[in-house]
């Protein structure tokens, strides 16, 4: 449904039952899938490529140009899977050259305030809570939760099922399945609460092959010693 008071361009591609509210601005080279609600005063821009029944509340600014001064206007995308939910004033920037986009898993919550640089990759079932903030060029796996405040730096990538405790400065790389916490960042313990969620056993079934007995050893072992994150060159990266 097209609002009347939201502006949408002609080049945009959008699905029949997308909601659009008040206020809302569309730029051209956009996609969104069926389904979608957006509400008011959103900004959508060019590379935007969102998912079927997903849901961005209002402030939010979805495929902004990357805050990368390497960044020289190439052709790059922000890509949104299915079912996605971006709460208030979420910030996602498209990609660089360096991997052409920037892409957000489906069935994921972004909650208000969270920033997604360019080029991240996040997987699916992943939920940010508030002011969460991602620099340039990190992975995070599927069903990661990283609680408020979280700080994460450029090339850092988080494994699948990482819990990272509430106002965190991320500076390393973080393994899957594990708890982080502390400053500086330091292993805590196994996500067992929400590995057992997800259906992982604690049973000493060995034909499982989500036996926890055999995650645990190993996820410890990945955990970095501390040293700081760099960037490809030696250098911290200039960007955000």
């Amino acid at each position: 449904m097209n609002q009347p008071l939201a502006y949408v361009h002609p080049g945009a591609k959008i699905a029949k039952n997308v909601v659009i509210e008040p206020f809302t601005t569309i730029h051209n080279n956009v996609e969104i899938g069926e389904g979608t609600w957006i509400g008011s005063n959103v900004t959508i821009m060019e590379g935007a490529r969102i998912g079927k029944n997903c849901t961005i509340f209002p402030g939010a600014v979805i495929s902004a140009v990357p805050q990368d001064l390497k960044f020289n206007g190439e052709e790059t995308t922000a890509e949104i899977g299915d079912n996605t939910t971006l709460r208030e004033c979420v910030t996602i920037n498209r990609g660089t050259h360096s991997r052409g986009k920037t892409k957000i898993g489906s069935h994921c919550l972004i909650m208000a305030y969270s920033h997604i640089a360019h080029d991240c990759f996040v997987g699916d079932h992943c939920i940010f809570s508030n002011n969460s903030t991602l620099a340039g060029h990190i992975t995070i796996g599927d069903h990661v939760i990283l609680a408020g405040l979280t700080a994460i730096h450029q090339f850092c990538t988080v494994g699948n099922h990482a819990f990272i405790s509430g106002g965190s400065l991320v500076r390393k790389d973080v393994p899957p399945y594990v708890k982080a916490a502390r400053e500086p960042l330091s292993y805590v313990g196994i996500n067992s609460v929400g590995l057992r969620r997800r259906g992982f056993s604690a049973e000493k079934n060995h034909r499982n092959p989500k036996h926890l007995s055999t995650i645990i050893p190993n996820a410890i072992q990945q955990f970095p010693s501390g040293r700081n994150h760099r960037s490809r060159n030696g250098r911290n990266a200039r960007t955000g």
